[in-house]
């Protein structure tokens, strides 16, 4: 899956695959194997802290703000013979002119390091590994797939790795074989009694098998296995419940680990070249998970999807668009008084970005993506978030190494369960590079 990038910086918001290009637009065309960038912008915000549209703004706070970004970043590309490594950092700070709800300060410090290797062993073999680690707040910023699992920024230093290792091997001219792992790591600076470092606290590990068949020149064939374990991290009570006659003053507590789950997925897909401007992949097989720590033995059994879409059809314009269906973590918990628990969200994910030259000079983009996720399990059983995300830029490129850009971006959030919101971000700055 191509992933549609999700900017570091302050609201150039995306919708990504798991197969991530973990350094996109990072070359080597100038001859050297680094690349310097800084970008000043101005933004305003009018819902910092993503709060309901119907909730009232505590004492001292506001729902909006002004306020301005800086963010310098440094990136390397070192292409050898068979070997290509590339490394990178990027840094941003995000002033407020009213601090946003749970910070003490009136600004933003987010980190972000990825890395990237590849070798060739034979015309064969391959290896391939990567590596992304984030510090941040934005949900945007905060995910590794292309499905958020909360919706809210959520201030403090939270943290997410997301790292893959892949192993392809050339059987015959037509037959190949890929295993792979990937290992993503949440950590949430919110680790108070019923926060989000006890719901959303994990290590999620995915090893995967594909058989690839290669029947003509343009179409392949995969039909594969994957095994997924999500734990939860945290050891903290996430809520509790009442059983059926049972007394409130002794409610049964509910752990973290509760939610702890092993999937068993099989798929069989196909990946499509229609012409040299128009590629295409499918997914499509089903998902049984296991969730061996809870009490009431809850199980479950699911489609499982993915699909994505590229077209190209002038230089440097393109159209990407994709689809997932597959279970999420929940950022919410109940119960009810059979000890079945709210275990995850089964989430429905479509996305599109088109990106344009306009003149030679004048760049745009639209990204656009929609969410629907449904709660399993507890009382909040078959009940949905829809999230709609909406993203337009226009970057003039006076040079190749300087630029100016204006963008806006419209969030919306429909919830059965948590407030629903609205949020508007507009911005305007300018990025050097060298």
């Amino acid at each position: 899956m191509k992933r549609i990038i999700a900017s570091v910086s302050l609201v150039a918001v995306g919708a990504s695959g798991l197969q991530a290009a973990l350094l996109p637009g990072l070359t080597t065309e100038s001859g050297k194997p680094w690349t310097a960038a800084a970008t000043l912008r101005g933004f305003y915000d009018d819902n910092i802290s993503t709060v309901g549209n119907d909730a009232t703004i505590p004492a001292g706070y506001h729902r909006g703000s002004a306020g301005f970004e800086i963010s310098p970043s440094l990136q390397f590309s070192f292409p050898m013979e068979q070997t290509t490594l590339s490394f990178g950092y990027v840094y941003s700070l995000k002033y407020y002119e009213n601090k946003p709800i749970g910070n003490t300060d009136n600004y933003d410090q987010t980190h972000e390091f990825n890395a990237a290797f590849a070798h060739a062993f034979s015309e064969r073999y391959h290896l391939n590994i990567t590596d992304s680690f984030v510090i941040g707040q934005e949900p945007d910023f905060l995910r590794a797939g292309n499905t958020f699992t909360t919706f809210q920024r959520v201030s403090g230093d939270n943290m997410r790795n997301y790292g893959t290792i892949t192993l392809a091997v050339q059987m015959t001219p037509e037959l190949s074989l890929e295993a792979g792992y990937a290992n993503t790591f949440y950590s949430y600076a919110d680790d108070a009694p019923g926060g989000l470092a006890g719901l959303l606290d994990e290590l999620d590990h995915v090893a995967h098998l594909d058989g690839r068949y290669q029947f003509t020149p343009q179409t392949t064939g995969i039909v594969g296995y994957q095994f997924r374990e999500t734990d939860y991290t945290a050891n903290q009570v996430i809520g509790s419940y009442v059983p059926a006659g049972g007394s409130p003053l002794s409610p049964v507590k509910v752990m973290s680990d509760e939610r702890d789950a092993r999937s068993h997925y099989v798929y069989a897909g196909i990946d499509e070249n229609f012409r040299p401007d128009l590629t295409g992949s499918v997914r499509a097989g089903g998902r049984y998970s296991d969730y061996y720590n809870n009490p009431a033995g809850q199980s479950d059994l699911s489609p499982y999807a993915m699909a994505s879409l590229r077209y190209t059809y002038l230089p440097e314009s393109f159209l990407e668009a994709g689809f997932t269906y597959d279970y999420s973590a929940s950022s919410v918990f109940n119960a009810n008084s059979a000890g079945n628990l709210n275990l995850n969200m089964q989430s429905a994910t479509v996305y599109a970005s088109l990106n344009h030259r306009i003149t030679p000079k004048l760049y745009g983009s639209i990204l656009a993506q929609f969410q629907n996720s449904t709660y399993y399990g507890g009382t909040f059983d078959g009940m949905t978030d829809k999230y709609y995300l909406v993203g337009l830029n226009l970057q003039y490129r006076f040079t190749p190494n300087f630029s100016a850009e204006i963008g806006y971006n419209y969030d919306n959030v429909d919830s059965q369960v948590q407030p629903s919101y609205d949020r508007n971000r507009v911005y305007v700055g300018f990025t050097g590079s060298y």
